[in-house]
């Protein structure tokens, strides 16, 4: 079994039978500890965000590529909820599905006010918005690579 280090155990100092000082790692006084689980692959983790976008009702849901573009994340999840209401549930239940089904503990901002809410997943960025917020924030038109555009016809 491998043993991982948590906080109560890295740093502790164990003196031996000599009295020389050596740093323990991985014991705890309730026992070693598995190593956690590895974080889903960026594949599987979008598909469980879009089925928990779906199961929800979410509108308009948008994937935008990121790889290559950013360093923030892979991928960026853009949707909406029809009211506050239906937004924070929407973020609520996907926080939720995120850690039972695949050990992620994502953070959030914004699940207060309920007009937008930004999950982030790691790999995965998701924001879920009011549609009056996402109108006016337009993360789509910023992150959308931009459409080829002839050049302008000389006379």
């Amino acid at each position: 079994m491998l043993y991982w280090p948590t906080k109560a155990s890295v740093g502790a100092v164990r003196r031996d039978s000599q009295g020389d000082s050596t740093l323990a790692y991985g014991e705890l006084a309730a026992g070693p500890q598995a190593a956690p689980e590895a974080a889903p692959e960026q594949g599987r983790l979008l598909e469980e965000i879009l089925t928990s976008l779906e199961d929800d009702k979410a509108e308009d849901v948008v994937t935008i590529d990121l790889k290559g573009r950013s360093t923030i994340a892979d991928a960026m999840v853009v949707c909406s909820g029809r009211s506050s209401r239906q937004v924070g549930a929407i973020a609520e239940k996907l926080i939720d599905r995120l850690k039972d089904r695949c050990g992620l503990v994502a953070r959030t901002e914004g699940r207060d006010a309920g007009d937008w809410v930004l999950i982030d997943a790691g790999d995965v960025v998701v924001h879920v918005f009011r549609p009056e917020v996402r109108d006016f924030y337009q993360l789509e038109k910023m992150w959308q690579p931009a459409a080829a555009t002839p050049p302008p016809a000389s006379s």
